[in-house]
């Protein structure tokens, strides 16, 4: 399993689109096409923006589905941020014509 931990590069606050396009590109989507877990750390991280996380995740939730949601594990997220994630997962969920309210 791979780890990101976002504190790391992207600090308290996560807001560098720049590192989310990264890892978004040379971890998690790899990964994903490979059917291997993600585990994005947010310790230490008070908050993100929406445009952070849109970056960071809505490619894999678009490409893969409910394997990019099985396979992503958010951990150490506090409210705001687990909100923030579950609001991306939602837009996209409806952009793509699914509506299961039962995701994050």
């Amino acid at each position: 399993m791979k780890k990101i931990i976002v504190y790391q590069e992207a600090g308290e606050f996560a807001e560098n689109k720049d590192v989310a396009r990264k890892w978004r590109e040379e971890i998690i989507l790899l990964e994903l096409a490979k059917n291997k877990v993600v585990e994005v750390d947010f310790v230490n991280v008070t908050g993100v923006t929406q445009s952070f996380v849109h970056a960071l995740v809505a490619e894999a939730f678009r490409r893969y589905g409910d394997r990019a949601f099985d396979n992503l594990i958010f951990s150490n997220a506090n409210g705001v941020v687990r909100e923030i994630i579950r609001t991306v997962y939602h837009y996209m969920q409806e952009s793509l014509g699914d509506t299961d309210e039962n995701r994050p």
